[in-house]
């Protein structure tokens, strides 16, 4: 059964506010080819696959404020295939850190786990905007060391930073997102220590493993 069931015809509606210098560089073409045993998947493609198969709800925390009723937008989850954590937006964390996605969450506690995902027709990519801070992933790819290409929640509108080819194996059942920024694929780091253990970074230039592999779940209803 397949992990996520997403109708990316009803999507968030884009900020009309101005993005970061650094979310206004173009958008990178689209990868020419998907890895081996991996397709690129679009806005109808996703929802072929979806509707000729179950779906997954997220397991929500009991008691929580999570919307079971909102038909618009559709809303998402990430899961680590690596440690089985779901992606959080570290909204507390202080500058330059402020919005670093993790994988750390063991259930859906609220919006700090959820995404809004926007299929862009004209590029033939993703954006994803936290519901956490309502600001768009972007790929930190000026910074350096340890936090160089990490993923933060923190663009108003989305540009080529914030932009990501995704890719789906049938036999595997998982789901990768590829930077369109650096052409470099998603990746948990499940051997960093300390406050940015589990942080998400684009930075694989292949797929190796669970490490760049992630299940999606729907937390619209």
């Amino acid at each position: 059964m397949t992990s996520v069931f997403l109708s990316l015809s009803a999507v968030l509606a884009a900020s009309a506010l101005a993005s970061p210098a650094a979310g206004a560089a173009s958008v990178a073409d689209r990868p020419a080819a998907a890895p081996s045993g991996w397709e690129a998947v679009d806005g109808a493609e996703l929802a072929r696959i979806t509707e000729e198969a179950d779906t997954r709800k997220a397991p929500l925390a009991a008691g929580d404020g999570v919307s079971a009723t909102a038909v618009e937008p559709e809303l998402l989850a990430l899961q680590s295939a690596r440690n089985g954590q779901f992606v959080a937006t570290e909204v507390n964390y202080a500058a330059p850190n402020t919005g670093v996605l993790r994988a750390r969450s063991a259930e859906i506690g609220g919006a700090w786990e959820g995404f809004g995902v926007e299929w862009d027709e004209a590029s033939q990519t993703y954006a994803m905007k936290s519901l956490a801070n309502n600001r768009y992933v972007a790929v930190e790819k000026n910074y350096t060391g340890s936090t160089q290409n990490i993923l933060r929640a923190r663009s108003t509108s989305a540009g080529g930073w914030e932009r990501f080819v995704l890719y789906y194996n049938t036999e595997l059942d998982r789901y990768a997102l590829q930077s369109t920024l650096n052409g470099l694929f998603v990746t948990m780091e499940n051997s960093y220590t300390g406050s940015l253990q589990y942080a998400l970074r684009a930075r694989s230039t292949e797929i190796t493993g669970s490490w760049e592999e992630f299940a999606l779940y729907d937390i619209s209803a």
